[in-house]
């Protein structure tokens, strides 16, 4: 097995200080490819600009939370950003991946996840926060996609190097 392709002997890992190190590192550079692609770098090429830190404000103001910038911001970074989408990738979908179609590579698994992080946000959670459903398919779901993979991508990326390194 190499370390491009998804390990099927791959459980789900211990909850050590190392696995904690591995979810914050992996999200923070999950988090920082997504915020780069849609509040930058999407923009600047004429499409949508990602509102993350919007959409979360209006799904914990739905749910009866407090709703300010600093919760918004609070929960699209770190509760969701640097460590709800890691501990979905590392928990549950890498070893899902891993036993079902041991031979992926671990670039279209995380793609994979990434397009299914996209459908829970943008399917779901915009629909708690009042928001159209898909946002009402319009640029900004296309960029909101994108993002998502970019994010699942960049995390998983962060996650295969740091095992390539502890594995040395």
């Amino acid at each position: 097995m190499t370390a491009n392709t998804t390990n099927p002997g791959l459980k789900v890992p211990a909850l050590t200080l190392q696995t904690v190190a591995l979810i914050l590192i992996s999200g923070a550079v999950g988090t920082l490819a997504f915020d780069l692609w849609g509040k930058a770098i999407s923009p600047l090429l004429g499409f949508a600009q990602l509102a993350p830190v919007g959409l979360a404000r209006g799904f914990l103001g739905a749910i009866g939370l407090p709703n300010n910038a600093a919760a918004g911001n609070l929960m699209h970074l770190f509760f969701v950003g640097v460590i709800a989408y890691p501990v979905g990738w590392l928990f549950i979908a890498r070893p899902v991946i891993g036993r079902v179609i041991p031979q992926m590579p671990w670039l279209i698994a995380s793609a994979i996840y990434g397009a299914g992080l996209w459908v829970f946000a943008i399917g779901g959670i915009t629909m708690i926060a009042g928001l159209p459903f898909f946002l009402g398919f319009t640029g900004i779901t296309w960029v909101a996609l994108a993002g998502h993979v970019f994010y699942a991508i960049a995390a998983a990326a962060a996650v295969a190097y740091i095992e390539r390194l502890q594995n040395r």
